[in-house]
């Protein structure tokens, strides 16, 4: 399918990205939604509270391209940097991006042609590829239900509507420690919808020494999935007899030792999650 131009005047896609200290990166991220081959587009720039530089930088930008626009407040944490750029957002489309990531240039075009095609779509993401101090292709599962209720395997740049963000209320500023975008991903298919992974790799995902999932403690990570699980009991439920059969496929695995590093590391997420499932929901 090809986006006809009346489909081109009329979509408006807003790309949202919050800076916090990020503002070396920033050029990189905001030249990549310049060069979009889809051109009906908004980019605002959320400045929270950043001591650096990110004030000059932004407004040059939106000296560039009327298109980009820039927004400052104190600082408040991602969750909270991504509500309010989404709330003035005028797009029917939104899409996350963070100040040191890049998106291809394909990627608005071909995620708005996936909604256009399928109104079933809550989701649409893509394959991802990591730079920085790692490089390579990042390896997602495929997405699940089952999946998403034990971990994330939607990373945070994926399109979606502004109407369901506003239906779940947001990006829950409750999760200061991380973890937000599993929690909103959750909030906006636990009552259906459709999730589609584009065949296209269309996001760089930067790796750094520091960042903020890198720097979580183990209580840190711990309080933040409890939350998620308590927060979306219902959700965890009417999933939980499809994850009984799946961890029950992975201990038979790993007792033969058919597993490799990956296939382990979802067997130990998945053993804590039925431990945790056990001590909080009495199962």
């Amino acid at each position: 399918m090809v986006i006809s131009k009346k489909m081109i005047n009329t979509i408006l896609v807003s790309v949202i990205v919050p800076c916090y200290y990020q503002a070396q990166y920033l050029d990189e991220a905001l030249q990549s939604v310049l060069d979009q081959t889809y051109s009906n587009w908004e980019c605002i720039i959320v400045n929270d509270g950043s001591p650096d530089n990110t004030d000059v930088i932004a407004k040059e930008w939106t000296k560039k391209d009327s298109r980009f626009k820039y927004i400052y407040k104190e600082n408040g944490g991602l969750s909270s940097a991504r509500n309010a750029g989404i709330e003035i957002a005028n797009g029917t489309y939104i899409l996350p991006l963070d100040a040191d990531d890049k998106i291809g240039r394909d990627y608005l075009n071909l995620s708005i042609q996936a909604f256009e095609i399928d109104t079933n779509l809550k989701v649409v993401y893509c394959k991802v590829e990591k730079f920085g101090e790692e490089e390579g292709l990042w390896l997602l599962p495929d997405f699940s239900r089952t999946i998403l209720v034990r971990w994330n395997v939607i990373f945070c740049c994926a399109m979606f509507r502004k109407s369901d963000w506003t239906r779940v209320g947001g990006y829950d500023e409750q999760l200061i420690y991380g973890l937000e975008d599993w929690d909103f991903w959750i909030a906006i298919l636990k009552k259906g919808g459709e999730v589609k992974c584009l065949d296209y790799l269309g996001f760089y995902y930067r790796i750094k020494k520091e960042s903020m999932i890198r720097s979580l403690n183990v209580n840190q990570r711990i309080f933040s999935e409890n939350y998620v699980h308590s927060k979306h009991l219902d959700f965890v439920l009417s999933n939980y007899d499809d994850v009984v059969k799946e961890n029950n496929l992975l201990v038979r695995k790993i007792q033969k030792l058919e597993f490799d590093f990956k296939s382990e590391k979802i067997l130990l997420n998945a053993l804590f999650f039925k431990v945790f499932k056990i001590k909080l929901f009495n199962l």
